[in-house]
């Protein structure tokens, strides 16, 4: 819901040390223009040939690994779904921050319980934030709550509202918030609090980009579990992908500065502190359709083996259509999505109860994104 270091010199060549025999020793290729070593216009074409060769090794390395991983979850996408593989009713929602600041009416309550009436949605996350850098919470960001809180009572009895609060993180640039110091994490609880006494209820948090192995987050969780469970409320968050090669968030982050995903085992730390998990499975770089219904497949086992029963686990649905780096809309979408994460469900976990999907988001939705919603996940 996201650099090469500059070089600033470059170490002085120097002889190297004659051999002991006599003998020179071995040298790597020669440097282009140096006619003197290697023999006029027949050593430039030798350190061309050299050049390519090392240049299409490098592509090589670099795409071979690319194209197994792609093909493999190509073929990850293949087979049916377990029967029975749809809706639990514990599906969730993320709402814009239109219905808590006067923008909505009763008219758009109503047609918003149209919309959910015969879905399986249960949770609605309604954008109630940002946080500050500092962690605090004006009031003066969610006006309308309350009204909201009781219309949808009124008009989706069983449904919950909770309060959807984040901020972007200082992990990959200067300005953020800082989840170290002790005094922004006591300021998160203290907020939390806030929107609890104010009727939501729950607190569902997306803090990003979150690296991880982040102990400061797993502690402010530790924190907010308190707080929720002592108001029966839900403690919810938005997590990272998980790792889809052992380790790939260490390489990916020494290659650019952003890890993006989540080890496995941290994800299982996350979920084991929270009520509720919802996986943020799009923007994941995928080109087609297949590949990207292969990779919510492969998220969707990993996730289900590390989540323990007691705690909710929602795949990420992409009610949004862009073209940016990451993110294809033509490859992206919601068939592709649902039937992966059905199938990973029908190999991991084909009968767990606590589970659902996730849809991201109301206010760019369009009618084919819940047509397929509710034809191929409700069923």
């Amino acid at each position: 819901m996201t650099g090469v270091p500059e070089v600033t010199g470059v170490p002085a060549a120097t002889d190297p040390p004659a051999a002991a025999d006599g003998a020179v020793p071995p040298q790597g290729p020669p440097a282009p223009g140096d006619e003197s070593s290697t023999g006029g216009a027949g050593g430039k074409k030798k350190w061309v040939r050299w050049a390519r060769r090392s240049a299409l090794g490098l592509v090589l390395a670099l795409l071979l690994p690319t194209l197994a991983a792609e093909i493999a979850l190509r073929v990850n996408y293949t087979g049916d779904p377990s029967d029975g593989t749809h809706t639990r009713n514990r599906d969730a929602i993320w709402l814009g921050h239109a219905w808590v600041d006067g923008r909505k009416s009763d008219v758009d309550v109503t047609a918003l319980a149209r919309r959910i009436k015969g879905t399986g949605i249960r949770d609605l996350y309604v954008h109630s934030g940002p946080l500050e850098h500092d962690g605090t919470l004006p009031e003066s960001d969610y006006p309308k709550a309350a009204w909201l809180i009781e219309s949808v009572h009124r008009e989706l009895p069983g449904v919950r509202v909770q309060a959807w609060l984040g901020d972007k993180l200082a992990t990959e640039t200067p300005d953020g918030l800082r989840l170290r110091p002790a005094a922004t994490r006591t300021a998160i609880v203290a907020s939390t609090r806030q929107i609890l006494a104010a009727g939501f209820e729950g607190a569902h948090f997306d803090l990003e980009p979150l690296h991880s192995g982040d102990a400061d987050y797993l502690d402010l969780l530790d924190r907010l579990h308190e707080v929720t469970q002592a108001h029966h409320a839900l403690l919810s968050v938005a997590a990272h992908q998980i790792d889809p090669l052992p380790a790939f968030h260490s390489f990916w982050g020494t290659l650019t500065n952003h890890p993006k995903w989540w080890s496995q085992a941290y994800f299982g730390q996350v979920a084991r502190r929270v009520d509720q998990i919802a996986v943020m499975s799009y923007d994941t770089m995928q080109p087609l359709q297949s590949v990207y219904g292969g990779y919510v497949a492969q998220q969707t086992s990993l996730a289900l083996e590390v989540t323990p029963d007691s705690t909710g686990l929602l795949m990420g649905l992409p009610f949004f259509h862009e073209n940016r780096f990451g993110h294809r809309g033509a490859a992206e979408t919601v068939p592709a999505a649902v039937r992966g994460v059905r199938l990973g469900l029908s190999r991991t976990d084909a009968h767990r109860t606590n589970f659902g999907v996730a849809l991201y988001v109301d206010f760019a939705a369009t009618e084919a994104d819940w047509t397929a919603y509710r034809e191929d996940w409700v069923h």
